[in-house]
C-alpha cells in the first residue's frame, strides 16, 4: 500500500558537529558549516487524518530510519533534476499531555534535512525561511490498513465498515501498520491557513503494482517531454524571432496544463501564418479547350 501524506514542515534546525558528521556520511566530501543549510520537517504523525487513517506509533518508529538519506523533491515528481534536499537524521517527537482522536499519546516523526548552499537554491532557502515553503508530503509504503471496528486488514478484504462513520458510538478509521519502505518527502503548495492540511492517496497491490505505477510514471514523463517539444516547435513556427533555448527553458518550467494552453495558442498562430492549402483547385469558370490534348479525350 503506497501512501502520500501532507503535513507541516520547514522549521529551523540547529547545526552542530554531529550534524556535520551525519551530513558528511551522505555527501561525497566533507562539508563545512557555511556550505550547508539545514531545516526540519514534520514528516507524519499518529493522528487520525482527513481520510480517517493514521500511522500507529510502531509504524512511525519503523519509518524513522527508512527516511534517512531520502531526497526532498517537488510535488512528488520523481526526477533527479527536482532534488532539492536530503534527510540526514530523524527522531520521534512526543508531546506530553496531547491525546489523539484514537485515545493514545500524540507523537510525530521529525526529519532533519540539509541543502548545499548554491546560487541556484538561494530563493528556495529564502522561501523556507520566510514560511512560504512550509508544507511537505511524504511518500512511503505500508503492509496493512487495520479497521478500528473489527480489526480486519482492509488491504485484503472489505469488512463493510465505512471510514468516518460511527458504529455503536465508535468512530471507524484505519491504522496503517508495518512500514515497508520510505520513498521521499516533497515540497508542496502551501494553502493560506494556519494549520497544515492532510493530502493522502492510497494505492493497493504488490510489487507488480509498484512496477506498473513506475511504468506509467515513465510514460507520463515521456508524454510531457513530447508536449514540451511540440510547444517549442509550434512557437518557432508562429514567431521566427523566438530563441530556441529561451523557449526550451520556458517549457521546462511549465506544468502540463500550462503547456497545453500554450500549445493551443501557438498552434492557432502558426495556422494563421501558414494556412493549409488544398492540393487540388477547382475553377469556377470553364477552362479553355486544350487543342493539343484533345486526342486524349474520349
Amino acid at each position: 500500500m503506497k501512501i502520500i501524506k501532507q503535513t507541516e514542515g520547514g522549521q529551523n534546525a540547529a547545526l552542530n558537529s554531529e550534524d556535520l558528521e551525519l551530513i558528511g556520511a551522505l555527501a561525497r566530501k566533507p562539508l563545512e558549516q557555511e556550505e550547508v543549510y539545514t531545516f526540519s520537517v514534520r514528516l507524519c504523525d499518529n493522528e487520525i487524518d482527513r481520510d480517517f487513517e493514521r500511522f500507529t506509533v510502531r509504524t512511525l518508529e519503523q519509518l524513522a530510519p527508512m527516511f534517512v538519506g531520502k531526497a526532498g523533491i517537488f510535488d512528488h515528481q520523481w526526477s533527479a533534476r527536482g532534488q532539492a534536499a536530503r534527510i540526514y537524521k530523524t527522531e520521534i517527537v512526543r508531546e506530553p499531555g496531547r491525546v489523539t482522536g484514537a485515545g493514545d499519546g500524540y507523537c510525530w516523526l521529525k526529519g532533519c534535512a540539509y541543502m548545499v548552499r548554491t546560487d541556484g537554491n538561494r530563493d528556495l532557502i529564502a522561501e523556507i525561511e520566510g514560511g512560504i515553503k512550509k508544507e511537505v508530503s511524504v511518500g512511503c509504503a505500508v503492509e496493512r490498513a487495520i479497521c478500528s471496528i473489527c480489526g480486519c486488514d482492509r488491504t485484503q478484504t472489505d469488512c463493510g465498515h465505512e471510514k468516518g462513520q460511527k458504529y455503536g458510538g465508535q468512530l471507524c478509521w484505519a491504522d496503517l501498520e508495518e512500514a515497508k519502505d520510505a520513498y521521499e518527502f516533497s515540497f508542496v503548495a502551501v494553502p493560506a491557513q494556519p494549520a497544515a492540511g492532510v493530502v493522502k492517496t492510497a494505492r493497493w497491490g504488490d510489487a507488480r503494482s509498484a512496477a506498473r505505477l513506475e511504468e506509467e510514471a515513465a510514460l507520463g514523463r515521456r508524454c510531457l517531454e513530447q508536449l514540451r517539444g511540440e510547444v517549442v516547435r509550434l512557437a518557432l513556427l508562429a514567431d521566427r524571432e523566438l530563441s530556441v533555448q529561451a523557449m526550451k527553458s520556458l517549457a521546462d518550467k511549465l506544468s502540463h496544463q500550462e503547456l497545453e494552453e500554450l500549445r493551443k495558442s501557438y498552434a492557432r498562430r502558426a495556422g494563421e501564418r501558414f494556412p493549409l492549402k488544398t492540393q487540388l483547385s477547382y475553377e469556377t469558370k470553364s477552362a479553355a479547350f486544350d487543342e493539343e490534348n484533345k486526342a486524349f479525350l474520349a
